[in-house]
């Protein structure tokens, strides 16, 4: 964290919240934002998914107050909420994704008592970059350190899924949070969403760099048919239960069965991008070992025509995007996140990313009127505390 983010910080606590009696000391802490290399809506279905941190990052400072309340501020909406009870906000929904995390430790039986908190970010929101994740993970471990709870990095994921979950009210898978709670610098890991055993794993491509393309269409999950493909995904795997009991989740499915399971035709497409998935997770996993750039690439272009064709969550911008840079012959490119806009990583040489955008941007805003960004990233360590 710099030294400008921190005073800054500072500054706005005691400004807001003025100094007085019985406050605790402000104490600094960060989550990253993250993108997904492979695996995606597969995290709800028992899929294996890469993820990495990435070094955008949002900023606490947090105090207890001593005063029963919870006193939240946020500095990027300019937006202050005082509550004695974490309940839900429609005016501010900006502060759901910390008072979920506190209702959730709440029903935990952890201790949480009035605390102060003033927050602040470069995490793209709307961008499929997991503003909201970071926002959940950084609230409930600052939380866990200045009321010392007992809760490994896991837990913590799990509470902040949680929170996205039931106060928030979307229905979002585990890979999100849990990536943002236990990543290592220069490293993906690989998880398993069912069991949640997961290994860390080098993202290492000398010669080749991985960026991002925001196509500035800003998803909202919860507004987006999101939650409609959950349903579907469960609804498919429950008809293939019956037929074979041992297959718990569809990622532990294959197309005999789903041909026979009397699947309805978007659970169907539903079902085979997942399949379809855990054969380009796999492959992606062992190219990156091998650092066959190449043949990561065109997992990117197979997994993103999955996901505007089979599962639907594409949109005409993302979609213009990766067949934009496809006919500049980068190596991959494919929609990253939820979908319904948000951003495409793409995978090239290195040295070319600025001459291309430079094109790109042009003939995107003579098409869709939108000014696309680029963002470089580097690959970041999980939650923390800045000393």
């Amino acid at each position: 964290m710099t030294l400008s983010i921190r005073e800054n910080l500072s500054s706005s606590l005691s400004s807001i919240f003025p100094d007085e009696p019985g406050l605790g000391p402000v104490r600094f802490f960060s989550a990253p934002g993250r993108v997904n290399i492979i695996g995606e809506h597969v995290d709800y279905a028992g899929g294996l998914v890469f993820p990495a941190a990435i070094d955008f990052r949002t900023n606490f400072a947090v105090r207890t107050n001593g005063l029963g309340l919870f006193r939240l501020y946020s500095l990027d909406f300019q937006s202050e909420l005082v509550t004695k009870d974490p309940i839900y906000s429609e005016e501010k929904p900006w502060a759901n994704y910390i008072l979920g995390v506190v209702s959730e430790a709440l029903k935990l039986g952890l201790r949480v008592e009035g605390f102060d908190l003033a927050f602040t970010g470069n995490i793209p929101q709307g961008a499929g970059l997991s503003s909201s994740a970071a926002v959940e993970v950084g609230i409930a471990f600052a939380l866990s350190k200045i009321f010392s709870w007992d809760i490994t990095l896991e837990k913590i994921a799990l509470l902040s899924q949680a929170a996205e979950n039931h106060f928030v009210g979307v229905n979002c898978g585990i890979m999100d949070q849990f990536v943002i709670a236990v990543a290592k610098p220069s490293t993906c890991i690989s998880l398993n969403t069912e069991s949640l055993e997961y290994s860390y794993h080098s993202l290492d491509l000398p010669g080749y760099e991985f960026y991002l393309i925001d196509s500035q269409v800003p998803h909202s999950l919860k507004e987006s048919a999101y939650n409609d493909r959950r349903k579907e995904v469960e609804s498919a795997t429950s008809k293939c239960n019956k037929i074979s009991p041992e297959v718990r989740t569809l990622s532990q499915a294959n197309f005999s069965l789903i041909e026979k399971a009397g699947l309805t035709t978007n659970e169907f497409k539903r079902a085979t991008h997942i399949l379809g998935e855990r054969s380009r997770a796999q492959n992606v996993i062992r190219s990156l070992k091998d650092k066959d750039a190449e043949k990561v690439g065109k997992e990117l272009f197979s997994c993103h025509e999955s996901l505007s064709k089979n599962f639907q969550v594409s949109c005409e911008e993302t979609d213009f995007i990766v067949e934009w840079f496809r006919s500049e012959n980068v190596l991959g490119a494919r929609m990253i996140g939820g979908g319904f806009g948000g951003c495409v990583l793409v995978l090239d040489k290195e040295g070319r990313s600025s001459s291309l955008f430079s094109e790109f941007e042009k003939e995107y805003f003579r098409k869709f009127g939108l000014n696309a960004k680029i963002y470089k990233f580097s690959i970041s360590e999980g939650v923390r505390e800045d000393p």
